[in-house]
């Protein structure tokens, strides 16, 4: 009788620690979900502010027809890439950062040109134009550091004892990371030629 009474405490406690483990990976998924729409929304935030601010400042300013092609182009593309949160890939996500980083990269040769025809400074429009897009690359920045630490958490709770054994009965797989692109540790070159 008493191995009974022992066995069936130890299965409600196994039982136990069951259920908590997968709520508690439940909700951690759930917060790398969330945090995703947060970088996701940041990302459609400029999509939507460059074309209404370049549309301003175009009004102002003669700029290089090519570079404002680039941002837009880039934009579109950019815009037209979306992600699953459930069922996100290392790949996937590679794929999304390379999208949003031509973005990045047009928004670069942008003001690269302001810094050419330093008599764009002086349009209000322009300064407004190049704090927004200052100002929306840090929120981005921001919403991407959130999502690798929220993935980080996740990555460790299904890793961690007991968790890894409910993660692996549930099947919840590991979230990938936002990595930098090859070379970016090093400075860029700004060349006024």
């Amino acid at each position: 009788m008493k191995k009974w009474i022992i066995a069936i405490i130890i299965a409600v406690i196994a039982g136990f620690m069951l259920i908590t483990s997968y709520n508690g990976l439940v909700q951690a998924e759930e917060k790398i979900d969330s945090v995703w729409a947060n970088v996701e929304s940041q990302y459609q935030r400029r999509a939507d502010l460059i074309p209404n601010i370049v549309n301003t400042v175009k009004g102002q300013a003669n700029f290089e027809k090519e570079t404002l092609t680039g941002v837009m182009e880039a934009r579109a593309k950019a815009s037209q890439t979306k992600i699953d949160p459930s069922n996100m890939t290392e790949e996937q996500l590679a794929q999304f950062q390379q999208q949003q980083n031509s973005v990045g990269s047009a928004l670069s040769r942008l003001l690269v040109t302001v810094e050419k025809y330093p008599d764009l400074k002086a349009h209000e429009g322009f300064m407004n134009l190049q704090a927004q897009l200052e100002g929306t690359e840090n929120r981005i920045n921001v919403a991407r550091d959130k999502f690798n630490e929220a993935a980080r958490e996740y990555n460790q709770k299904i890793r961690q004892f007991p968790t890894k054994f409910a993660a692996m009965i549930f099947g919840f797989k590991e979230k990938p990371y936002f990595k930098s692109l090859a070379g970016s540790e090093n400075a860029p070159v700004v060349s006024f030629n």
